[in-house]
């Protein structure tokens, strides 16, 4: 069977795996963008924590995905053999490119232009809002769009502990020894990663020409 006819004829569980796999990607997305964009705004306004919050959340980045789950599993609450513990493993992967992409754009940001912005009697939170994030957003969504995409790829391995995704093809592949069925899954959430690289890329042109 060829990786065509192997799509059409699975076609129901294919757009089912699809489906979960975007609703893994796009939560745990949208919450470490929730949680990462305060927290990087914060990092500006707090020097004292920048060395120990961005060390902690550096610590994530080095533990393996899978080694990453496993030891979520346990946990009260938000452990467990189901989707909620790979959502809350992709947020701590996420966060990390969000949380500094905000904090170097708006640290980014001319003095000169603060300060022009206080002559003219704006508060630290006008300015915040006027000036700086419209100024820092190019470099905020490209922080997104790292986030997005690796947590595409990573959401692959959350098939592992039955979280769903197009990981379910690749693992099953796998067992079977069949790079049909392997195909199935990397070559689908390979095309999603692409094209949520280039929506994302997009409005980071748009928001860098409109700066």
């Amino acid at each position: 069977m060829t990786f065509l006819e192997f799509l059409l004829r699975n076609r129901p569980e294919v757009m089912t795996r699809v489906a979960e796999h975007v609703m893994l990607a796009g939560i745990s997305t949208a919450i470490a963008a929730g949680l990462g964009i305060p927290l990087g705004i914060l990092l500006t306004r707090a020097a004292r924590l920048r060395g120990p919050v961005l060390g902690a959340i550096n610590v994530f980045q080095t533990i393996p995905s899978l080694a990453l789950f496993g030891f979520l599993i346990p946990i009260p609450l938000i452990g467990g053999i189901n989707a909620r513990t790979a959502i809350v493993a992709l947020v701590l992967y996420a966060l990390l490119p969000i949380v500094r992409n905000t904090y170097t754009g708006i640290s980014g940001v001319d003095p000169g232009v603060r300060e022009a912005a206080r002559g003219i009697g704006l508060t630290d939170g006008q300015i915040l809002r006027i000036v700086e994030l419209p100024l820092a957003a190019p470099m905020i969504v490209a922080g997104l769009r790292i986030a997005a995409v690796v947590g595409v790829g990573i959401a692959t391995i959350a098939a592992a502990i039955g979280a769903g995704g197009l990981g379910v093809f690749i693992f099953r592949g796998l067992s079977m020894v069949n790079n049909t069925v392997i195909m199935a899954g990397a070559v689908p959430a390979a095309l999603l990663a692409l094209v949520v690289d280039g929506v994302l890329q997009f409005l980071e042109h748009r928001l860098a020409r409109h700066r």
